[in-house]
């Protein structure tokens, strides 16, 4: 009797591996963009929910503070838009990062964050 055999050819694998190889470049590229609005986001949170009371000036200086513990350099305090809705304070921001690729290719992200 004749066993038949399974798995995966030499071509199979050198494709597949290829694919991963790609897939995993292109993570370590766009990975970093999103911490970096993730850590804006949590910092603009946190500032809004700190400060209720305190006036424009003051927001701005507590997000600059945090800005620099955390090292954000994406977003400064001349740009987020504070307002109040319902007697809360909002902050919001939003700005595009280029992430290069390779060569002429890459990608375009646009975030924007509301602390509500």
């Amino acid at each position: 009797m004749q066993h038949l055999q399974r798995g995966v050819t030499l071509g199979g694998l050198v494709i597949g591996l290829f694919i991963l190889i790609i897939v995993a470049l292109v993570g370590f590229k766009v990975i970093p963009a999103y911490m970096e609005y993730g850590t804006a986001k949590n910092a603009i949170q946190a500032v809004a929910r700190d400060r209720q009371g305190g006036s424009v000036q003051e927001i701005r200086k507590a997000f600059d503070a945090r800005a620099a513990i955390d090292d954000i350099k994406v977003v400064r305090a001349q740009d987020l838009e504070i307002t109040k809705e319902g007697g809360d304070v909002v902050i919001s921001f939003g700005y595009r990062k280029e992430v290069p690729l390779f060569s002429n290719v890459g990608l375009y992200f646009d975030f924007a964050a509301k602390s509500k």
